[in-house]
């Protein structure tokens, strides 16, 4: 979908769908007031009624779509609306539409980003393995002119900023939503090849099985070696060349595939086990994102990534894993595999020195329990960071919400026959996992976002998410990172 900005009122336009965003409890325009009766339209968040002008409006066809109440308008309710618009539109089969911008609602680009960010995810569907579906189920709206008023080029700076962070979200949706057959670590570590090409900024290095052995990352090596598809680390790296700006390494769980090894799942529910690469996922994402943007900063994802099956070669419960830092981790449960894998992709981010870590995985289940599918568990273990994040978190829509990492959730990692132990129980199992990663990032500046609860959604909660695969953690970290390169 294209979207161009330009300067001009929504009325004036010979659009195919005219798209006016209004405010509840504010008067509408005279002459769309004039078509309506006072009820039909209170303009409440994501309300919509389609209204025919025929010569009283220059649209063919006039989607209001509620804004709620000026006072309380955010760039969440921008985005939101521009997502049930673009769905609405779609289900009129129009090719473009028009959309007006409120004015005086915040900065422009910021509400320049939000709207496009809301069209971008709006529309997103993932049909690639539907067949036999007719036209009209498959169709998309081509192209969206969103008006600007007289901030058109504070608008449009922003709108580029919405379609970079928007694309990484849905690239992150596409690989999240694909079955495990078609991203196995090898196949997932050509698809960060393909984003190398895409953006010629990004620098890919890829370590085979081989290489790993001859590195040490026993824990990639030690969860991937059940399955017939080899394990790989993947490494893509943007700004290298830059100066005097600030490194960050975000690191993604690649689990392409979370059968439970040798401690197996039940049958109920491994079909969405495929989600389970969301923190990888995210990092790409992410990259992308950051690439598209040209921020001016040393970034560098890196994805430990395996497929954790059983086997006879699989890792056992008991066995002892010394990991690339030489720590070593007595294995309690199979099924505890992601920190295992992330133990060696956050103490090879050492090595460049960051100014932050960042690793996102879908770790555990017990953070559904604390935080449900609203927000992403931030743990950190500087407070600055955890603040950042979580406010990243609250300008985006893509929200995160901090718990602790005191001294004691460290003790309670500890094994008595190894370093640690990659399962400390069912008290605090969200906070203890994070504790145990943390042990694996030195003294860099460390947070963990667990985004079990939000990177996959059965029942989507609002008009920009979609069933399957959410791309969280993409918006909430770039803007990180946009606030840091600034």
């Amino acid at each position: 979908m294209n979207i161009d900005v330009r300067p001009g009122n929504v009325l004036e336009e010979d659009a195919a769908v005219g798209v006016l965003l209004a405010f509840e409890g504010e008067a509408l325009p005279d002459v769309v007031a004039s078509l309506l009766e006072a009820e039909d339209f209170t303009g409440k968040p994501n309300q919509t009624l389609l209204v025919y002008p025929k010569g009283a409006a220059a649209p063919k066809r006039l989607l209001l779509v509620g804004l709620g109440g000026r006072d309380g308008v955010s760039l969440e309710r921008v985005s939101q609306a521009a997502a049930t618009a673009i769905r609405q539109v779609r289900g009129l089969q129009a090719e473009s539409a028009t959309m007006e911008l409120p004015a005086g609602i915040g900065d422009a680009a910021a509400v320049g980003q939000a709207a496009a960010e809301g069209l971008l995810l709006g529309a997103y569907r993932y049909l690639v393995h539907r067949t036999g579906m007719k036209a009209d189920e498959t169709f998309e709206v081509g192209s969206v002119v969103v008006l600007a008023g007289t901030d058109t080029d504070a608008v449009a700076a922003g709108v580029a900023a919405g379609i970079a962070i928007g694309d990484g979200v849905r690239l992150a949706r596409d690989l999240v939503n694909r079955p495990g057959e078609l991203k196995t670590p090898p196949l997932l570590a050509d698809e960060a090849v393909a984003l190398g090409q895409r953006q010629s900024a990004v620098t890919v290095t890829i370590f085979d099985e081989h290489r790993l052995a001859e590195e040490g990352f026993g824990g990639v090596i030690a969860v991937g070696k059940g399955s017939d598809s080899p394990p790989r680390f993947i490494i893509m790296e943007y700004g290298a060349d830059l100066t005097d700006v600030p490194t960050v390494c975000v690191v993604g769980k690649g689990l392409t595939f979370d059968s439970g090894g040798l401690n197996i799942k039940p049958a109920d529910g491994m079909e969405s086990m495929k989600n389970d690469m969301g923190g990888s996922a995210a990092v790409f994402g992410i990259v992308h994102a950051v690439a598209a943007l040209g921020l001016p900063i040393h970034l560098v994802g890196l994805i430990p990534s395996a497929e954790n099956m059983p086997s006879g070669r699989s890792y056992r419960p008991g066995d002892i894993v010394t990991t690339l830092s030489g720590r070593t981790i007595e294995i309690l449960n199979t099924d505890a595999e992601g920190r295992v894998i992330l133990a060696d992709g956050l103490h090879y981010a050492q090595r460049y020195e960051p100014d932050a870590i960042i690793e996102l995985s879908t770790l555990t289940g017990a953070v559904i329990i604390a935080l449900g599918n609203v927000a992403t568990a931030v743990m950190s273990t500087d407070q600055e960071l955890a603040d950042a994040l979580v406010s990243a978190g609250t300008t985006t829509g893509d929200r995160g919400w901090q718990l602790p990492l005191w001294d004691e959730y460290y003790e309670m990692v500890k094994s008595d026959i190894a370093d640690v132990k990659n399962l400390a129980g069912r008290a605090a199992g969200s906070i203890t996992a994070g504790a145990f990663l943390a042990g694996f990032a030195g003294d860099y500046k460390f947070a963990h976002l667990d985004i079990a609860g939000t990177a996959w959604l059965d029942s989507p909660k609002k008009p920009y998410d979609s069933k399957g695969g959410t791309g969280s953690g993409v918006r909430i970290v770039t803007e990180y990172l946009r606030s840091l390169s600034n």
